[in-house]
């Protein structure tokens, strides 16, 4: 070798000697960047899916609504990377958590779910909200009935008050949507304030309210209220006509009729994709997660009345939750209205299979 070669030679190697130091103190840093970046585009990504299939159940800040369970919580986002795969992709059985992984049934890739739980694990939940609001996918806030200071002051003056008032608020806060404020019940449940009720045996009582009824719309209450509030509330509906007799005045139920205007359809529309377009897809046409409702054969056999029920009791034995605690009169109508408005064009295809 000539002498400049082992010139270049030396003074390269002296080079690569410089920089190796160099790059070994950078190489983390540009690791973490890259990582970083990774976990920032991740979060942006699921931040529309996020709005536009969870929030409807989960709320538009993760903070629950309902028995949903929050998001934005430290337990949460202490779960590791697989438990939160496995739920995100596989559901979670005897709750309305639905499997959302293609392979599965849902709609999610393998990428899409890892975003998700990226997502979960990173979100700043303050712009989440934020995100939800601008797609206009703020979900309703729940519908409960009123339970005043006067009126559970009057009960827990009875014997055994304090549960009668437990039983109260439980019955108020799961129960009254469908069965009504005043036990009477509605065009989607029986009556409670019931003389054939009460002549059932009280465990009988305890153990449908656990269980449900299949192919009815009572569903399963032992995974989503606990055993006490269950207790408290069957003794309460055995216990009606003593809270009568106090004084204790429940709302009468308004008797509903179906209405159908341009507004109504309208108003259904956005709600239709703020909370059904999720599972039952764009225009209703249907997904993996659930039927089509916009076809002639569903919408000519079904008339309002059911359709009403479906929405707000749920289906018992699917995936199909109750929204009769989360949605107004008004609402529910105006999904009914804005369902029927489909039918002059829908298509004829097969009835839908409701369940899984």
């Amino acid at each position: 070798m000539t002498t400049p070669m082992k010139i270049i030679g030396f003074w390269a190697t002296l080079v690569i000697l410089a920089i190796i130091p160099i790059y070994s103190w950078m190489e983390p840093k540009n690791q973490e960047n890259l990582l970083a970046d990774y976990y920032t585009d991740a979060v942006l990504a699921s931040t529309d899916q996020y709005a536009e299939n969870c929030a409807v159940c989960h709320g538009a800040a993760g903070q629950g609504i309902g028995d949903t369970p929050p998001l934005n919580s430290e337990a949460v986002r202490m779960m590791s990377t697989n438990d939160l795969i496995k739920v995100i992709s596989r559901g979670r059985d005897n709750t309305l958590m639905a499997a959302w992984a293609v392979e599965e049934g849902g709609i999610f890739s393998t990428s899409q779910v890892n975003d998700l739980v990226t997502f979960v694990q990173q979100a700043n939940w303050e712009y989440v909200d934020v995100r939800v609001s601008e797609l206009g996918l703020t979900p309703p806030e729940v519908i409960q009935m009123e339970v005043s200071d006067e009126m559970l002051a009057s009960i827990t003056a009875l014997q055994g008050g304090e549960t009668l008032a437990l039983g109260l608020t439980t019955y108020a806060e799961n129960c009254a949507a469908c069965h009504g404020s005043n036990g009477a019940g509605t065009m989607i449940a029986p009556a409670i304030d019931s003389v054939d009720l009460r002549a059932r045996p009280k465990d009988e009582i305890i153990s449908l309210v656990n269980n449900g009824v299949n192919g009815t719309l009572m569903a399963s209450w032992q995974n989503i209220i606990a055993p006490e509030e269950i207790n408290a509330a069957v003794e309460m509906i055995f216990r009606w006509d003593e809270l009568i007799a106090t004084g204790v005045e429940f709302p009468e139920v308004e008797v509903m009729t179906f209405a159908s205007t341009p507004e109504m359809i309208a108003d259904g529309q956005q709600l239709f994709n703020i909370a059904c377009k999720s599972c039952h897809g764009v225009d209703g046409y249907g997904s993996p997660m659930a039927p089509a409702l916009n076809n002639q054969i569903f919408l000519e056999q079904t008339p309002d009345a059911a359709i009403y029920q479906i929405i707000a009791g749920g289906v018992s034995g699917t995936l199909m939750p109750a929204w009769g605690s989360r949605l107004s009169d008004y609402d529910l109508q105006s999904l009914v209205a804005y369902l029927r408005s489909n039918e002059a064009n829908a298509p004829s295809i097969l009835p839908p299979i409701l369940g899984n």
